[in-house]
């Protein structure tokens, strides 16, 4: 197995021990990791559940488009949320970033987030070349 890191300034840079993203198997499966509602450029959270799941989609958004791909290339997507009452908000919102068909997704009721964040995402992508 070959490993590629994806790395950009797009989006937030890693704030622990991971890659923003890991392309492995001849380079069409990309592992996205966890992206929570940090501005790639002040590294300051944005404020609000609205806000926090529109800047995760743009950094998703970003690191798809560094792997080489976008976020209809995302086959499985994992959603974590601090409250479960912004569930339906979640969906009105990623309506505006995926058309179907949708990728394959959980939703999970969380206690805590890394810096107190409301909502994080991490995705699963396979790009055809």
């Amino acid at each position: 197995m070959t490993k590629q890191i994806i790395q950009t300034k797009d989006a937030p840079e890693a704030i622990g021990t991971y890659s923003q993203a890991v392309r492995v198997s001849g380079g069409e499966t990309v592992y996205l990791s966890g992206q929570i509602g940090l501005d790639a450029v002040t590294m300051q959270m944005v404020d609000g559940i609205d806000a926090q799941i529109q800047q995760v989609f743009l950094n998703l958004r970003a690191v798809a488009a560094a792997s080489g791909g976008s976020l209809s290339d995302i086959v499985k997507l994992n959603i974590y949320l601090t409250d479960l009452e912004d569930f339906a908000r979640l969906n009105e919102i990623m309506a505006g970033y995926f058309v179907e068909p949708y990728p394959a997704r959980a939703a999970v009721g969380v206690k805590a987030l890394p810096r107190d964040a409301l909502v994080e995402m991490d995705a699963v992508m396979v790009i055809h070349g």
